[in-house]
């Protein structure tokens, strides 16, 4: 993955909490997992990517965090299905803006939501995953992303 393919990523992540949490996100330094599968929080978001590219896209978020963002949307009901819809929205969003700069060979799926914190979300073995650290308010999320 080029530096330049990375920044999609990266714009479309900020954009999306500048749109929809009504304020931005500020995005630490990109870096590669060394040591086996990247950490998940209590909630995933994932989609699939098929196509030209393959592998996975992930946003993983705390409890906290997406009760932050689902508050400043306006939302009142705090349940744990609008987290999963939220995890799941952020990680949409910002796959489908990819998939403008990448073109129509890049065919995102519908997204995957995992609760908890299992002890890895499957990535391919012979795919270097990019983790993007996402700092918003005083919480801590990340984009995940891993693609041939």
């Amino acid at each position: 993955m080029t530096k330049v393919e990375l920044e999609t990523f990266v714009e479309g992540t900020t954009n999306y909490f500048e749109k929809a949490a009504n304020q931005p996100a500020s995005v630490g330094s990109p870096y590669i997992v060394q040591d086996g599968h990247p950490a998940v929080q209590e909630f995933t978001g994932m989609i699939s990517i098929a196509g030209k590219r393959r592998g996975v896209v992930y946003f993983t978020a705390s409890r906290p965090m997406l009760t932050v963002m689902l508050m400043r949307m306006g939302e009142t009901e705090l349940t744990q299905d609008n987290m999963c819809d939220l995890v799941g929205e952020v990680a949409n969003t910002i796959s489908g803006n990819a998939r403008r700069d990448f073109g129509k060979d890049f065919m995102i799926s519908v997204p995957t939501v995992v609760t908890g914190e299992p002890d890895k979300v499957l990535t391919p073995d012979n795919v270097r995953s990019f983790v993007i650290p996402i700092n918003w308010r005083s919480h801590s999320a990340q984009l995940v992303v891993c693609l041939e």
